[in-house]
């Protein structure tokens, strides 16, 4: 947790002396001195605090307090207990779909955020698409690198120990892929297919791993040869190669809080507004190599390194696109299967 929980200071001590009629997102001043947001944490965080933060809060002189870890059960209990001082919270896609479903979120004012020209799945009437991440293939260098997940998930043709996620939605596609199936019609997913194809690889699976630090380390000390991991956990880290071929890329998202304070909306939408601006975005991928949802972000980034980045026109056409809906209609089946399936582990 960057900053320590605090109670947004209201009335007299916590609004300034200006009106908040028509505040958008490039006023300079606003009705509102702080707020808090709550975002996954880690380098992500930082992105923000940099790339996004910073020029909002020179801009609007609002000061923005980042709390983390998030999700979906923070957004829950936010609405549940009635605590309307937290107008941005990070989600990812299956949990924005299940969070419209439990009505635990208010729609963006997308005329308020007045976005630059962003990718059309990142203006999701009820949340913002504000950073792109991969699930990617990675192995140790000198390994000879798997071409599809196919292969990768055949022990005999890539000898070695993997690293995979105990998260379904972050394995189930590949293993779908590596039962025959292509980027363009993984889903709806085969649950059968990509059940057996874990099935066939378990044995070689030494970490299930629970945090994204864990794949890299884990091939850095040559604990494991192979791992899917997160890309930005990878790329450009020593000792370490990855492809973004048949990658799965995903949308962090940030919602509205059901029942927040509106003037901390109001303000909020201001700082999404920075969110869409494709040099903010560049500065947040100097931090970690994720990337915002602008079109226009490709020329920004360092040349040198943009094989690093989901979004650049060439890794993102070899990738298939996480899909949230389908997600959130299967939950409780994929829950169920999954769990049957750690039993045998």
């Amino acid at each position: 947790m960057i900053f320590t929980k605090r109670q947004l200071l209201k009335n007299s001590v916590g609004l300034v002396a200006v009106s908040a009629l028509g505040l958008r997102a490039g006023q300079s001043r606003a009705a509102v001195s702080e707020f808090r947001m709550i975002e996954a944490g880690g380098a992500s965080g930082e992105s923000i605090e940099k790339g996004y933060i910073a020029p909002f809060t020179e801009k609007t002189g609002i000061k923005v307090l980042r709390e983390s870890p998030s999700g979906l059960g923070k957004l829950r209990a936010l609405v549940e207990s009635g605590d309307n001082s937290v107008p941005l919270l990070e989600v990812g896609s299956p949990e924005l779909y299940q969070a419209v479903a439990l009505d635990l979120v208010e729609p963006i004012d997308w005329d308020v955020v007045n976005p630059d020209p962003i990718f059309d799945e990142a203006k999701h009437e009820y949340g913002f698409g504000y950073q792109y991440y991969s699930t990617v293939m990675a192995w140790g260098e000198g390994q000879r690198a798997p071409k599809d997940w196919a292969e990768f998930f055949d022990p005999e043709a890539l000898p070695g120990k993997r690293s995979l996620p105990d998260y379904p939605s972050y394995i189930l596609p590949m293993a779908a892929l590596a039962a025959g199936g292509s980027i363009e019609n993984v889903y709806p997913i085969d649950l059968d297919k990509a059940f057996e194809s874990l099935e066939r690889i378990k044995d070689s699976v030494s970490v299930w791993w629970q945090a994204g630090a864990q794949p890299p380390q884990l091939l850095q000390d040559k604990e494991v040869q192979y791992a899917a991991s997160w890309s930005g956990r990878v790329a450009g880290a020593p000792g370490i190669e990855f492809s973004y071929q048949q990658g799965l890329l995903d949308l962090a998202y940030f919602v509205v809080p059901k029942g927040v304070d509106p003037e901390l909306k109001k303000a909020a939408m201001g700082l999404l507004h920075e969110m869409s601006v494709a040099k903010n975005q560049a500065v947040a991928a100097d931090v970690i190599s994720y990337t915002g949802p602008s079109t226009e972000l490709e020329q920004l980034l360092p040349q040198d390194r943009i094989g690093e980045f989901p979004t650049t026109t060439a890794n993102k056409s070899v990738q298939m696109f996480n899909d949230g809906q389908w997600w959130f209609e299967n939950a409780d089946e994929v829950e169920q299967r999954w769990q049957e399936f750690k039993l045998t582990l």
